[in-house]
């Protein structure tokens, strides 16, 4: 990853962020600054958009696959959102939304997602056991 959030909290020194951030440009990646917020940046706005990618699935909005071909293609993402959920591991999906879910209840994005909950109680966590949103053949969809 080309990328390094560096977090600061009001008791960060300016020493400690800049030593941070030095760091991290040492590392060959590219720096930015976020409060200290759920997520930070990519997976605060990274996650919703899986979790609404699966209820737009729920819903029958569209297929997975459409659902991803759109995102590819009009939005320039590298993958879609199912694909890269798959990638991740829906367990760790899972996860970190129940976690923002215990922390922010009245958060509408941070609720629990039934298909989601399902595959991971199925077993189905993405590439690392085969299946998830799509199946896999040693790596391949």
């Amino acid at each position: 990853m080309k990328l390094l959030e560096v977090i600061r909290i009001p008791e960060t020194s300016d020493e400690t962020y800049e030593k941070m951030t030095a760091w991290g440009k040492a590392l060959g990646k590219t720096t930015i600054t976020c409060k200290d917020t759920p997520g930070f940046v990519v997976n605060r706005l990274l996650v919703p958009l899986l979790a609404e990618a699966v209820r737009m699935l729920e819903r029958g909005d569209a297929t997975a696959r459409d659902i991803d071909t759109a995102m590819k293609l009009g939005a320039s993402h590298p993958m879609g959102p199912f694909e890269l959920a798959d990638y991740v591991g829906n367990d760790t999906t899972k996860f970190i939304l129940d976690g923002w879910h215990q922390k922010y209840p009245d958060v509408e994005l941070f609720k629990p997602i039934p298909l989601l909950t399902k595959l991971v109680e199925e077993g189905k966590l993405g590439l690392k056991t085969g299946e998830g949103f799509y199946k896999y053949d040693k790596g391949t969809k």
